[in-house]
């Protein structure tokens, strides 16, 4: 317990999935929230968004934790939004050291040539843009403590390797790579270390939906839940077909502790063996 005790983390998309897991685990070591989701639904998205009342169970079980929490809803492509939301979290809890660029989407698949205009742009600005606006948010508070600190990225084995029907989201996630890659060099004088997670399919409500199993099943009027675990499975070298948010929240607690002190530049796979299947 408590290694990153006294510590103020700084989580997007915490009102449900790996968000509200990142922003429990860190809690349950010590440290108090800043938590952001913008609570509404995204066009061409297809499931069902978070909510205030998600958000707000998030705010519950941190504080059930006896950790603080400050919490609202912002959009990650909006940089006043964001920025407005960090600015006043740093002013109730006095200082931040943990960024968690978690938000993001799954979108539709499609062949590339068949992809929206308007779904590619949505995409590319939440999953790349809303990643780097919160980096941008965050690092004038990070230097401004002078203690150094922990961001990181949430990409994808999709930011590692192609996969058909969804050029949109891996263009997206293999950007986070090289936008982390080049943070952590820009920001290694200040003790500032930037690196990015990379899962597998996480049992969450992005992953969990009738989108994603039609991905993995094409062969399949209506895959269900099963059909896409058989599938999902065949993908990871570990024979399961997902793992659970909390096993992302372990790595990223690791990342943002001094356990990891001289780690930076890293992509870190959470993936059961994906990568190397």
């Amino acid at each position: 317990m408590g290694r990153v005790e006294g510590k103020v983390a700084f989580i997007t998309g915490a009102a449900r999935g790996q968000g509200r897991s990142h922003a429990i685990r860190l809690a349950q070591e010590g440290a108090d929230i800043i938590a952001i989701d913008i609570c509404e639904a995204i066009p061409e998205n297809p499931y069902d968004p978070a909510t205030e009342e998600d958000l707000a169970e998030t705010v519950r079980q941190v504080e059930a934790l006896d950790r603080r929490i400050v919490a609202s809803k912002a959009d990650v492509r909006n940089f006043d939004q964001l920025k407005g939301a960090l600015d006043e979290g740093v002013a109730q809890l006095g200082r931040l050291d943990i960024v968690s660029a978690n938000a993001g989407i799954s979108g539709s698949p499609n062949r590339s040539e068949n992809i929206p205009d308007a779904e590619w742009k949505n995409m590319i600005d939440i999953n790349l843009g809303g990643v780097w606006r919160t980096a941008k948010a965050a690092i004038p508070h990070l230097r401004a403590g002078g203690r150094g600190g922990s961001i990181i990225l949430t990409s994808s084995d999709a930011g590692l390797f192609p996969y058909e029907n969804i050029s949109h989201y891996v263009s997206a996630k293999h950007g986070v790579v090289g936008l982390m890659r080049t943070l952590a060099l820009e920001l290694a004088p200040d003790f500032i270390r930037v690196n990015s997670i990379h899962p597998t399919t996480v049992d969450t409500p992005m992953v969990q939906n009738d989108a994603i199993y039609r991905l993995f099943r094409p062969d399949l009027e209506n895959p269900t839940k099963q059909d896409f675990a058989d599938a999902a499975t065949g993908m990871n070298a570990l024979p399961i077909p997902w793992v659970e948010a909390v096993d992302i929240s372990n790595a990223l607690l690791w990342l943002a502790s001094d356990e990891s002190r001289y780690v930076t530049g890293v992509t870190l796979p959470v993936d059961a063996g994906a990568a190397i299947k």
